[in-house]
């Protein structure tokens, strides 16, 4: 893509009401637009990392057996009247009325509609097990929406949901996504750590947040310090051996860590001194396991090995892409901008002409995007006739991971200069070594 031809809109100065890093970057970067409160537009490049984000998920989850769906936007309030949450839920939830004055609601979540498609269709337990899971768009009417797209009304969110005959089944199908989860966040660079922690209006009585830490994460956790030592399993675990993900669950849950409302101060106290670990964290997935909640009031049952109906036991497992984009900014940036990690970057290479209109500089730079564009690479070509200094804080902003800067000097000499944005590291390298050196993805 040709920055010229490129709509990012990127802003001089820091706004105002921008509280936190990723906040102010985001719109600095020309990400996101504010609408309304706790509403936002994703602009192009924005759009590409919220893009990336949900490529890691979908192919996470595809990886521990869960199956794709997509279910409205817009419920009805039905569904929730039957499960009895309708009342509970509280005013987070947007409740309206159609033209024929029928009670509806935006989804602050799907268990409801879930529920509902399984029990239509699934009548044995020789289909289970299941997870359905989507991607769409949910409003939860925030008191004091803040931080951007980090405590937003509209958000993105990746809901799975597991239906299985008993107890024993629905533990496994929590333990996979478990994995999935650690897996998931490992992808984009992110170091997550499971807590136990409250149910919410969710409900149920097993539960897991994800959390990374930061110093403007919204709460204190408190950890083991182990924590970030231990190995994230690989892509060749196998999601059908129970006992193996049992044991990578059991591995992750032995150290002491939970969020501050089940924080236990005598567990706590056992923990070694030099090894207590206290911060601030941001959650960036929550799963729980809920049982029968759902399942008793809307009639979802299967018909078991005993010939006998069985209310099946249902789990529950979110992740935020839109809150996640801002948590790996709060995570991975510097003085100068972003910094992202190469697998949710929204390009590879920021291919910088220092002279536009040169016509040197613009056949090396047009030769450059050809053959790193034929090689896989994704690239923004800064072709504007802006000044060198702009051009470099641009790239420092908007933070791809790589900088191929031409220049009338290095050209001259048949070089370009290659600068890794995570560490500064720059190194000078022939111009017909380029595209060889990387690849098909840096």
């Amino acid at each position: 893509m040709r920055l010229s031809r490129y709509f990012l809109p990127i802003l001089k100065e820091n706004p105002r009401e921008a509280e936190i890093v990723s906040h102010r970057l985001m719109l600095r970067a020309g990400m996101i637009r504010q609408q309304a409160a706790g509403s936002f537009s994703w602009l192009p490049l924005g759009k590409r990392v919220l893009d990336k984000v949900c490529r890691i998920i979908r192919e996470e989850q595809n990886r521990a057996g869960g199956q794709e769906i997509l279910m409205p936007t817009i419920q009805s309030a039905d569904l929730w009247i039957e499960s009895g949450r309708y009342n509970d839920y509280g005013k987070e939830m947007l409740r309206i009325r159609d033209r024929q004055d029928r009670a509806m609601l935006y989804g602050p979540t799907n268990e409801e509609m879930v529920t509902d498609i399984f029990r239509a269709y699934v009548k044995s337990y020789k289909d289970l097990p299941l997870n359905l899971y989507h991607i769409q768009w949910k409003f939860r009417d925030e008191v004091r929406p803040r931080f951007g797209v980090m405590r937003s009304r509209e958000f993105l969110m990746k809901d799975a949901y597991s239906f299985d005959l008993d107890f024993e089944g629905a533990r496994a199908a929590y333990n996979r996504m478990f994995v999935a989860y650690l897996r998931t966040f490992e992808r984009m660079g992110l170091k997550a750590i499971p807590m136990r922690a409250e149910t919410g209006p969710i409900g149920g009585d097993l539960s897991h947040e994800f959390i990374i830490l930061a110093s403007t994460g919204e709460s204190e956790v408190f950890c083991h310090s182990d924590f970030l030592d231990l190995p994230v399993p690989g892509p060749d675990v196998n999601f059908e051996d129970d006992a193996e993900i049992a044991g990578i669950v059991e591995r992750w849950t032995a150290p002491y860590a939970a969020t501050d409302e089940m924080h236990d101060e005598a567990a706590w106290a056992d923990v070694p001194e030099g090894k207590r670990l206290s911060a601030r964290g941001i959650e960036v997935g929550h799963i729980f396991h809920f049982g029968t909640k759902y399942s008793k009031p809307m009639k979802a049952t299967v018909t078991g090995p005993d010939g006998q109906e069985h209310f099946v036991s249902m789990g529950s497992y979110g992740i935020g892409p839109s809150r996640l984009a801002a948590a790996i900014i709060e995570a991975s940036h510097d003085e100068a901008g972003i910094i992202w990690p190469q697998s949710v970057a929204p390009f590879d290479i920021a291919l910088i002409n220092m002279k536009a209109g040169d016509s040197e500089c613009d056949r090396i730079c047009e030769e450059l995007y050809a053959g790193l564009t034929a090689a896989g690479c994704e690239v923004l070509y800064d072709d504007t006739e802006g000044r060198a200094g702009a051009k470099f804080a641009t790239a420092d902003l908007i933070g791809l991971p790589w900088q191929v800067i031409v220049g009338p000097r290095g050209v001259a000499a048949g070089e370009v200069e290659v600068k890794n944005r995570a560490t500064g590291a720059r190194e000078t390298m022939p111009v017909g070594a380029v595209v060889g050196r990387f690849g098909a993805r840096p």
